[in-house]
């Protein structure tokens, strides 16, 4: 997934993928899948994708902060 942010495009197939947690089955309206992903200049991105129940109906990618990205390593461990 490419998207702009700050000026800057950033795409997942050019990035490091840290880590990948699945939630539900393939097919599931509520399952989801979270990945973390690292650019070169050691941003992390959290791509997210799921089915129309989840929490993530539409597949998004977002600069996590320190804050979040802790957070989201500590729900993930």
């Amino acid at each position: 997934m490419k998207k702009t942010i700050r000026g800057k495009v950033y795409d997942t197939e050019e990035m490091a993928l840290v880590k990948k947690v699945t939630h539900g089955n393939f097919g599931d309206p509520a399952g989801y899948e979270e990945s973390l992903y690292v650019a070169e200049n050691g941003t992390y991105f959290l791509y997210v994708n799921g089915g129309e129940q989840s929490p993530y109906p539409e597949e998004k990618l977002t600069s996590l902060t320190k804050a979040k990205l802790e957070a989201w390593e500590k729900a993930n461990a």
